[in-house]
């Protein structure tokens, strides 16, 4: 007769159990999460601090001087509300000036950007001596811009110009550069076509740089050539860089001071005012001979509300125009 043997199970009593009291956190690990929850804004507080020093209080001062009857020399006036932008708008200089700047805008933004993205694709070839062409389109870039216009100002002379002259060598009448209104324009938008035609296209062919290869052999093997690769592959892939492209030479056309100021010996803006931008009058309002810095500001608020709604335009334009496209693209990729 066998007997099993079964396991004593261990009945000792398990001892009561107690609350554990809650860990204490030591100075080093409270540093160590701070550390990780405030590093990252520490390490970009450096451009919000700057651009508060050198964007946001110089706007909000230049609101604040809108609002008085300020004087170049005689400093801080009575508070005048809205006056100083009421008289402004109702100056017919700043609305000739405004014209002048967006006809200039137009007729030097809009062919630069084509322009530098067809130099941009030339250069994205296999060129030779490619660093050389690179080098040599951001050459007027770094040339000064008043040596540019005056440089300019002499080839388009009415009387003895050289773009007269070669008018004249092949039967052409001359033309009055600086007595005309739109050729006047077009004078001043060719220097800045000549200074920023190459900085842009240095920023296309680096965007055209990241477009992957191997969306052009593909498209080599399904028989694409070359126009139709720079339109279906090329273009939709510089979108976002169009969009920036567009934004800031928004930014720089309707700020455009240089050219206009140096293109006569006079500097203000044409015997009739037809060059005149508005930079140029808000120059002419604080240091000319009214000295109102007031009323300069007041230019100053009206062209940044006008640059903020023009950008948000052409930003609103371009993205549509992007998405609508992007569905087409992609069927064409499938295909």
């Amino acid at each position: 007769m066998s007997t099993s043997t079964t396991p004593q199970l261990d009945r000792r009593p398990t001892p009561p159990t107690r609350d554990r009291e809650p860990r204490r956190v030591g100075l080093r690990q409270t540093l160590g999460r701070w550390d990780v929850k405030l590093s990252p804004y520490l390490y970009i507080s450096p451009f919000f601090i700057l651009f508060a020093v050198v964007g946001l209080f110089p706007l909000a001062y230049t609101a604040y001087v809108s609002m008085h009857k300020w004087h170049l020399i005689g400093g801080e006036g009575a508070f005048v509300g809205f006056d100083n932008f009421a008289f402004v708008l109702q100056e017919p200089n700043f609305w000739r000036a405004l014209r002048n700047t967006f006809s200039i805008f137009l007729l030097s933004s809009v062919p630069q950007i084509f322009i530098a993205i067809i130099l941009a694709a030339v250069l994205d070839a296999n060129l030779r001596a490619r660093t050389f062409w690179r080098m040599g389109v951001l050459l007027p870039y770094v040339v000064a811009p008043v040596a540019v216009s005056l440089i300019f100002s002499k080839l388009f002379a009415d009387q003895h110009g050289m773009i007269n002259t070669m008018l004249n060598n092949i039967g052409l009448d001359s033309i009055r550069w600086h007595a005309d209104v739109l050729s006047s324009h077009v004078a001043i938008a060719t220097m800045v076509n000549f200074r920023w035609i190459g900085y842009n296209t240095l920023i296309f062919l680096a965007a055209m740089q990241a477009v992957p290869r191997d969306l052009y052999e593909a498209a080599i093997l399904d028989g694409a050539a070359r126009l139709r690769q720079f339109f279906s592959i090329t273009v939709p892939m510089l979108r976002p860089t169009i969009i920036f492209v567009v934004v800031t030479s928004t930014i720089g056309g309707l700020q455009i001071f240089d050219e206009p100021r140096m293109y006569d010996q006079f500097g203000q803006g044409g015997s009739d005012r037809q060059w005149l931008t508005v930079t140029m009058y808000l120059y002419e309002l604080g240091w000319g001979a009214q000295k109102s810095f007031g009323r300069a500001a007041a230019v100053a608020w009206i062209l940044f509300l006008i640059i903020v709604a023009v950008g948000i335009v052409n930003f609103s334009l371009t993205r549509r125009i992007s998405t609508d496209s992007a569905p087409k693209s992609g069927r064409k990729a499938k295909r």
